[in-house]
């Protein structure tokens, strides 16, 4: 039997509610792959790491945003969805509020809010991960 490595990473959808409108939380990233390209803020698991402490660290270091809390959504995990190795993402889901200011750090070269009704092009699978939490939270 042949093992291959598979890594797993985490992705936060964060939304913030306006009056009218959800915005998404998105970083664009510094580093390949999909360099310059917006994504959702996540990484890598560390060896030992709990997979929410893990979306928590990844959306602090990246974004300067804390939260005490956030709901497991789905694992995405198609072959090639990211073109270094197989890896698989648990997608997180946060909501928090509307005066809430990202500040980018870490591989994020900027944070910014996006209406959801305009998101730009995304990396990766990510459009899949956001269509995905925003149906289940009836947010589009």
């Amino acid at each position: 039997m042949k093992i291959s490595e598979i890594f797993v990473t985490v992705d936060v959808v964060l939304i913030r509610k306006l009056i009218d409108d959800y915005e998404l939380l998105l970083i664009k990233r510094r580093n390949e792959p999909f360099k310059d390209n917006w994504a959702l803020p996540g990484g890598f698991v560390d060896k030992n790491e709990d997979l929410e402490t893990a979306a928590m660290r990844e959306l602090a270091e990246e974004t300067s945003i804390t939260v005490s809390e956030l709901e497991q959504l789905k694992a995405f995990g198609k072959p090639f969805r990211d073109p270094r190795n197989h890896v698989v993402s648990v997608a997180f889901f946060g909501m928090v509020d509307e005066n809430i200011v990202a500040k980018a750090a870490d591989d994020a070269k900027e944070a910014k809010w996006f209406s959801v009704k305009e998101l730009p092009k995304l990396a990766f699978d990510h459009d899949e991960i956001i269509n995905f939490a925003l149906s289940k939270h009836k947010l589009k």
